[in-house]
């Protein structure tokens, strides 16, 4: 398993990930950001890649809406997932993370049969050009994010993958290991996310390693399941910023190389 982290895209984070002997970093270009700035500098950044000996290990956008009122797909959104989906191809990324919104107008039928729609579009696209198309289990504008919708929407398409952060599973009542050991074979990027939980209520996001998820058990299921795929860090507590944000990433890898038993 390759270890990296989310990051923006500035040749200080590539300096910083080669410092900190990471090997890929993660690229977000999400609702607001411009999708077209970010497909202009792919020439930049495959230099950066070349330079510093830093991989990309996932292209994501969140918080967009995919489907209409009516249970259409937008085409100004899919083009933009096109346009993306072109980007990680280039620069040889292997996966392009997406979500899809619920419309509230629609039965529960509907809002599965769009997104299968929506998905099918983008891995009909993807696959050719060497990318794997993954859903999150963010709820932020994504109901594609749990068991029971993944044994309908990935039950129908079995070339779609799952990007899995057990943060979220843990703030909204599941079971990570449940998950990992029933849905792990699917995963294909995962996100390391602390979480911190009192009485039920979240607390913090802290550095992995200094929260309550049980890592050592969680990358056991991972291996157990054969996953080769990446370990994204995710720097999102609200506590942990400055000095100590630093401080706290170059926790989470020497704690996850250890249990990696990676140098």
């Amino acid at each position: 398993m390759d270890l990296g982290i989310i990051a923006s895209a500035t040749e200080e984070n590539f300096r910083l990930a080669q410092l900190r002997g990471l090997d890929f970093v993660e690229l977000l270009v999400n609702e607001g950001d411009d999708p077209g700035n970010f497909c202009s500098r792919i020439g930049q950044l495959q230099q950066w890649k070349e330079q510093y000996g830093i991989k990309f290990g996932s292209i994501g956008r969140w918080k967009s809406l995919r489907i209409d009122r009516e249970g259409q797909l937008i085409e100004k959104e899919l083009q933009i997932c096109y346009q993306l989906i072109d980007a990680a191809s280039n620069l040889g990324c292997p996966n392009f993370v997406s979500g899809c919104n619920y419309v509230e107008e629609l039965s529960y039928f509907d809002n599965c049969s769009a997104a299968i729609r929506f998905f099918s579009k983008l891995i009909e696209y993807a696959v050719p050009k060497g990318v794997k198309v993954l859903t999150y289990n963010c709820r932020k504008v994504n109901f594609v994010n749990n068991p029971e919708v993944w044994k309908i929407v990935h039950g129908h398409l079995p070339e779609l993958g799952i990007k899995f952060d057990p943060s979220h599973s843990r703030y909204f009542g599941g079971d990570y290991l449940k998950e990992t050991l029933e849905w792990g074979h699917r995963f294909h990027h995962v996100h390391l996310k602390g979480s911190l939980l009192v009485d039920g209520c979240p607390v913090d996001d802290p550095p992995a390693g200094l929260d309550q998820t049980d890592w050592k058990s969680f990358l056991a299921l991972l291996r157990a399941k054969g996953y080769t795929g990446g370990l994204s860090i995710e720097p999102h507590s609200k506590v942990w910023t400055g000095e100590l944000e630093g401080k706290g990433i170059e926790f989470t890898i020497d704690y996850i190389k250890s249990l990696l038993l990676k140098e």
